[in-house]
């Protein structure tokens, strides 16, 4: 038997039945979108998308000339396909590691085939196409004029290949579409082989959206077609290629800015520090607050002596008081007070019965080696002047 507060299904569907519909509608077009998404939507220079910025217009056209278009994402598959029949498109040639670089250049070396490396900078030239530079973009001029002598570009006229520029020591390149004397766009001939490399300095005769500007369409099947089978490299960041097997170091493992940032830090603390130090300049003379009496100073120095051990500096400068009081009372300038070769025989002509040597040693000599020889230094100083002046 039910009460009559009792809630039945009905209530229950009629309370919650707006929600519901707010959820199944969500799902509904979450699932829409993932599928319309998941068969339309690639990444850019993709032959498989439509997009503006994808290249699926330029592998249909090649398609029509029965040039047959495989698409990878590994390094491992673009070096098994790589043959004298065709040719290795490489879209982002700078997402690949310096070790990946290396094996891809080895593969394609002695191929046979062609290697197109799209827009690579620094990191890629070095490794993919050796003995050539990158510089970066200077200039908003897209659209150049072939100014070679390569089949191709002179067939396609004027394209939109300005971006990266390409310098070469080779003799035997063709520097083509060049910018500010540098080439947009170069052929590099294999060493050994029919295979060769070219760079292009920008992707956009190979975009959805450009295709059909300028000369771009011609020279993008010339560069392409040449070979029947084309294999579009697109590098991936999961990759398991891409992580180096290689023991590395601790500074290996640092970022590459580190040196820099770390002598940037030491600039910024020395910099701190000496402008919260003491500022340089000459002593300026302070009244104190209360008199302090001279033997209180040279008792309090004495102690510090003492508490340091410093017979060294305590004999100096008693030795250094004595030569200054006795120099004036045997006619020695005050200049010349602590020169040995003017104050030391001056007191030996004072003094006919003391030794010059004995002279030496009292008033230039060794510190002494404990208290009481201090003590015994300082009585013989006294003596000394004691008997000078009685002289």
């Amino acid at each position: 038997m039910t009460t009559s507060s009792a809630l039945t299904a009905r209530h229950i569907w009629t309370r919650h039945r707006g929600i519901a519909l707010a959820v199944v509608l969500l799902l509904a077009g979450a699932v829409a979108i993932a599928v319309i998404r998941s068969q339309t939507q690639h990444g850019d220079l993709d032959p498989r998308s439509a997009d503006p910025s994808g290249s699926r217009a330029v592998a249909e056209l090649l398609a029509d000339r029965g040039v047959t278009t495989r698409v990878v994402t590994t390094l491992d598959a673009a070096r098994e396909a790589v043959g004298p029949d065709t040719t290795l498109l490489v879209a982002v040639p700078d997402l690949l590691t310096h070790h990946q670089q290396t094996r891809l250049a080895k593969a394609t070396a002695s191929s046979g085939g062609r290697t197109v490396l799209v827009a690579p900078g620094d990191w890629s030239v070095g490794r993919l196409a050796p003995g050539v530079t990158a510089s970066p973009v200077t200039t908003l001029e897209t659209t150049l004029d072939p100014d070679c002598t390569l089949p191709e570009a002179r067939r396609a006229g004027s394209a939109e290949t300005g971006g990266i520029r390409y310098r070469t020591t080779a003799d035997d390149a063709d520097a083509c579409y060049p910018s500010e004397r540098r080439a947009t766009l170069l052929r590099l001939p294999a060493t050994s082989g029919t295979g060769d490399t070219v760079l292009l300095g920008a992707p956009d005769i190979l975009l959805n959206n450009r295709l059909d500007k300028q000369g771009n369409a011609s020279l993008a099947l010339q560069l392409l077609g040449s070979r029947p089978h084309l294999v579009w490299y697109l590098p991936s960041l999961a990759d398991s290629s891409a992580a180096d097997t290689g023991r590395k170091s601790l500074f290996d493992l640092l970022p590459s800015g580190w040196l820099w940032g770390t002598l940037q830090l030491f600039v910024a603390a020395f910099l701190a520090a000496f402008c919260r130090g003491r500022r340089f300049g000459p002593l300026v003379p302070e009244r104190l607050p209360v008199v302090i009496r001279a033997s209180e100073t040279t008792e309090g120095r004495a102690r510090l002596y003492r508490k340091a051990d410093a017979r060294d500096r305590a004999s100096a400068a008693l030795r250094s008081t004595a030569r200054t009081r006795l120099a004036p009372l045997v006619g020695v300038p005050a200049a010349q007070a602590h020169t040995p070769e003017a104050l030391l025989p001056a007191m030996s002509a004072r003094l006919p019965d003391s030794a010059e040597q004995a002279l030496h040693s009292l008033l230039f000599g060794a510190p002494p080696r404990d208290d009481a020889a201090l003590i015994a230094l300082t009585d013989r100083l006294d003596a000394l002047e004691r008997e000078v002046r009685r002289s």
